[in-house]
């Protein structure tokens, strides 16, 4: 026997099974049924299932490959629900053997990471007294940033000497790297919060989580006037040409965050 025909001749005998045993529970529960009645239920037996077959074979078949695809929508739903359900369990499993727990670190975000335009750092602060966490998380956040932002400006400055012709490339170097130290240093008094978040400890302390944020055009601007004002310096400065430097040297690193 064919596929075909194997499709055909299930549909029908499971119609007709389905109209035969409705009908005889119809037949043998009705209360008292005469002798007459059940000619009558036979008889109407007998035009009902071809009657009804008559009415589904046709819109069965006509729709066969709907419901061929339908099948198949049903399947690939019925394992991808099987497949999340096992790593949902097993993921349970993991935690209630290992007793771990998952814990979402605040401001993981990529908004919150430096960028082409932004040096950024995030820290925390635990401590009884909230204004002292605060403290704490500031203190730290603005560490790591100028940290970061030294980096990124010996960097550069080392790329810019090399790229030009100085009389005492060495000289040049130590004088900038300790105007931008200045200008760093004095830009991180007034950083920008960019957001925070306060948390109540169980036994009663604080948790202060803050992102704070320095411009890539606020240092530009502060190390240019720093060399404005020292006429060694400003001889073998570029500003155009170290600004480009500068800001290659942003868009890798944003790259790597």
């Amino acid at each position: 026997m064919t596929e075909l025909e194997e499709l055909k001749s299930r549909p029908l005998a499971f119609l007709k099974i389905c109209n035969r045993t409705l009908h005889t529970f119809a037949c043998t529960h009705e209360p008292a049924q005469k002798s007459s009645q059940a000619k009558e239920c036979n008889f109407a037996n007998s035009i009902r299932i071809p009657f009804f077959v008559s009415i589904i074979q046709p819109f069965f078949f006509n729709n066969l490959n709907q419901i061929k695809m339908k099948s198949k929508q049903f399947l690939i739903i019925g394992l991808i629900a099987i497949v999340a359900f096992t790593g949902c369990k097993g993921t349970k499993k993991i935690s209630k053997a290992t007793g771990s727990q998952e814990i979402t670190v605040p401001f993981s975000e990529s908004k919150y990471k430096s960028d082409k335009d932004f040096f950024r750092a995030k820290q925390t602060g635990k401590s009884p007294d909230l204004a002292t966490a605060k403290k704490i998380a500031l203190q730290n956040a603005k560490a790591e940033l100028a940290g970061n932002i030294k980096s990124l400006v010996k960097r550069v400055t080392d790329q810019y000497t090399n790229q030009r012709t100085i009389s005492n490339k060495q000289d040049f170097e130590n004088k900038f790297e300790e105007l931008s130290r200045e200008v760093v240093d004095q830009t991180i008094t007034d950083v920008k919060v960019m957001d925070e978040k306060i948390f109540k400890e169980q036994d009663g302390g604080y948790s202060y989580w803050v992102v704070i944020e320095v411009s890539k055009q606020a240092i530009l601007d502060g190390v240019s006037n720093k060399i404005s004002k020292n006429e060694k310096l400003l001889l073998d400065y570029d500003k155009k040409k170290f600004e480009d430097v500068f800001n290659s040297e942003m868009e890798k690193m944003s790259k790597e965050q």
